[in-house]
């Protein structure tokens, strides 16, 4: 996942440079959905999905539709090595939306130190890496970044048993079709470059459709803030292709930042070892056992869905 979700922020700044943000959503979306809604339909993944439209409209804007179009237009300020070690600050709102809405992913005091490392190297990003007149696309970004830790938490305590292929496929549709109309009225006169076309291609098919699929089967797995952590390896991956391939600047502020990033990495994601780190059956609140049987009935569905 994140070497998955570490090169879109290089094919957004690629395709940005001959799409608007709202036609390269519009077609990311149209072409991911293509794929996915005829497997969904095929599965029986879309019916069961009718008596939870009001979450699954919820993920779609919170983790598709809105963070997609932000991102886009970002982007075209901001170098796609620096929009994705900002995103890093996913795990930790992701923690904060957690303790403020009673989730059950406990926060030790390692933890929370781990994303607080990590906070302070998006910050130091920001003060060595951001002009004033870019403070708007970094404004963006950090919408992003409050959706993207949102979604997750959403799958894993409104939509554990539905269907993860029909979720997204529903998703993609959705913001498909909200976005054709103005869409389809700003699509370039001529084809766009065979540049801009592969890059669209992959985020499509590999960024999207495949993407999405994994990152529900890891939510069931490790839960939605542990899942967030991911974001802070994506920053490698946008880092590496930016500077290699779009000659993106390499600064002080890429040193340290992304090396506070990595060290709270370590710290929020390192597990407790040792007998303090068990916790006895007959100490689990009835939430926390709630929140596993939801987690191990999204597993069974991933499971199935192979």
């Amino acid at each position: 996942m994140a070497v998955i979700w570490g090169i879109p922020y290089l094919l957004i700044k690629i395709a940005v440079g001959e799409l608007t943000p709202v036609t390269l959503v519009f077609l990311r979306t149209a072409v991911g959905a293509a794929l996915l809604l005829p497997i969904a339909a095929a599965r029986g993944g879309l019916r069961p999905l009718l008596p939870h439209w009001r979450w699954i409209l919820a993920y779609t804007v919170v983790e598709v539709s809105l963070p997609w179009l932000l991102l886009s237009d970002a982007e075209r300020r901001l170098s796609s090595s620096l929009t994705g070690l900002l995103i890093a600050a996913v795990p930790l709102i992701g923690a904060l939306l957690t303790r403020l809405t009673r989730g059950d992913d406990r926060l030790d005091f390692r933890r929370v130190i781990g994303l607080l490392v990590g906070l302070v190297g998006v910050a130091a990003l920001v003060g060595f890496d951001v002009s004033f007149r870019d403070l708007g696309a970094v404004g963006e970004i950090a919408l992003v970044a409050v959706g993207y830790a949102a979604g997750p938490i959403i799958v894993s305590r409104r939509l554990p048993g539905a269907p993860a292929v029909g979720v997204v496929a529903a998703s993609l549709v959705l913001t498909a079709l909200a976005y054709a109309p103005l869409a389809l009225r700003q699509l370039p006169p001529a084809l766009p470059s065979p540049r801009v076309l592969l890059a669209l291609s992959v985020l499509a098919v590999v960024c999207t459709a495949l993407a999405f699929l994994l990152f529900f089967a890891l939510i069931g797995e490790v839960g939605p803030v542990r899942a967030t952590v991911i974001t802070y390896f994506n920053p490698a991956v946008a880092l590496l292709l930016g500077v290699t391939l779009l000659q993106e600047p390499f600064t002080l502020g890429t040193v340290v930042g992304f090396a506070l990033i990595l060290l709270g990495s370590f710290l929020a994601t390192r597990r407790a070892s040792g007998p303090a780190a068990a916790v006895p059956s007959s100490s689990v609140s009835p939430s926390a056992s709630e929140e596993r049987g939801r987690r191990e009935r999204l597993r069974r569905v991933q499971g199935s869905g192979k």
